[in-house]
């Protein structure tokens, strides 16, 4: 998987955890049929763009810039 393709995978997930209050199980369940999830799940948490509060998962300030500084590079019409 390239840095590009992997960056717009974690682009996605994090715009989805934004939009609206995610469970872990929901997160999880959303994404289980995206290979590789947990790859995206991890370079999310990792980059520091998602944080687990218990079963709930957030949008750090981080990944909000991410999503914001990122969206008109995978949000092409």
């Amino acid at each position: 998987m390239t840095e590009s393709n992997l960056d717009s995978l974690v682009f996605d997930l994090v715009e989805w955890v934004g939009k609206e209050p995610r469970t872990y199980r929901q997160v999880m369940d959303a994404w289980r049929t995206s290979c590789p999830r947990l790859t995206v799940w991890e370079e999310a948490l990792e980059r520091g763009y998602v944080a687990r509060r218990g079963e709930a998962i957030a949008v750090t300030a981080s990944g909000r810039a991410f999503v914001e500084n990122t969206a008109a590079t995978f949000c092409k019409t």
